[in-house]
């Protein structure tokens, strides 16, 4: 019912921007909020990171998110990899990076006791370059868990995700999970502290399990308008880099539905 009340473009969601467009940053954590973009509302978030590898390894990335609101509960996703610029054993290459296609649907909305809940699938297309060393040439699925919920003034994003990972040199798929538990609190106007704790569960004997902290901090400069900060940063020895320097920026494009029923 929901789906087509909100189709029609003639009922209220809540959340629905009657009131002005407010931007849902998903950066800079690796964790996603359960709730989605306002109806209607089409958002684009972009980020520079810097990694270091354990080994001297060195990549730069200029990574994209392009969300759409298409229903009251449901977000279609594109996430992309604009450019790639890998350093290994002092050899560079550069190209373009893997894309994905998927989608958010929430089906609660927080509550006195219960979170904001979604369940979200995407699927990652191999558009990186596999002789250049920039990607895998395999598809990747995702199916994700996310819980939000906001308890004594501090936001919490949880997620947990089963990931399957295509072979690089034979058929099949690696199989593992995610698990993710970030936190922000506002310490000043717009101005927002952001932590998270991550990692991924054992995946193979090259490939163990890790964790990873991030901290960065976040400014609303306008409520469609939201920029980011920090550093991601290994915390065993078997996480895929030491340390992670990321700057990004989110911004609410438009109420699509609103547009087009106002143009001529």
């Amino acid at each position: 019912m929901c789906f087509l009340l909100c189709a029609s473009g003639t009922a209220q969601c809540p959340g629905q921007p009657t009131s002005g467009i407010v931007a849902n940053p998903n950066r800079p954590t690796v964790a996603d909020p359960a709730d989605i973009t306002q109806y209607g509302v089409l958002e684009v978030e972009y980020g520079y990171d810097h990694v270091m590898g354990l080994q001297r390894e060195r990549e730069n990335n200029l990574a994209g998110l392009f969300k759409f609101a298409a229903t009251c509960n449901l977000e279609i996703r594109w996430d992309t990899s604009t450019f790639l610029r890998q350093t290994i054993n002092g050899e560079t290459q550069t190209g373009f990076g893997d894309n994905a296609l998927g989608f958010e649907y929430r089906f609660h909305r927080q509550s006195k006791l219960i979170p904001t809940l979604s369940i979200g699938y995407s699927l990652k297309f191999p558009s990186a370059s596999v002789a250049k060393g920039l990607g895998t040439g395999k598809y990747d699925h995702e199916i994700r868990f996310y819980a939000s919920k906001d308890i004594l003034g501090t936001h919490f994003d949880f997620n947990t995700a089963y990931i399957f990972q295509g072979r690089p040199s034979a058929g099949g798929t690696d199989q593992f999970t995610q698990m993710n538990l970030a936190f922000s609190h506002p310490i000043y106007k717009k101005l927002l502290f952001t932590g998270e704790f991550y990692g991924n569960m054992f995946f193979n004997n090259s490939d163990p399990a890790f964790a990873d902290g991030l901290w960065a901090f976040t400014c609303a400069i306008t409520p469609r308008l939201v920029v980011d900060a920090g550093i991601d940063h290994a915390l065993n020895s078997a996480a895929p880099f030491h340390r992670r320097y990321f700057v990004g920026v989110t911004y609410s494009i438009a109420d699509v539905y609103r547009a087009l029923r106002h143009h001529p």
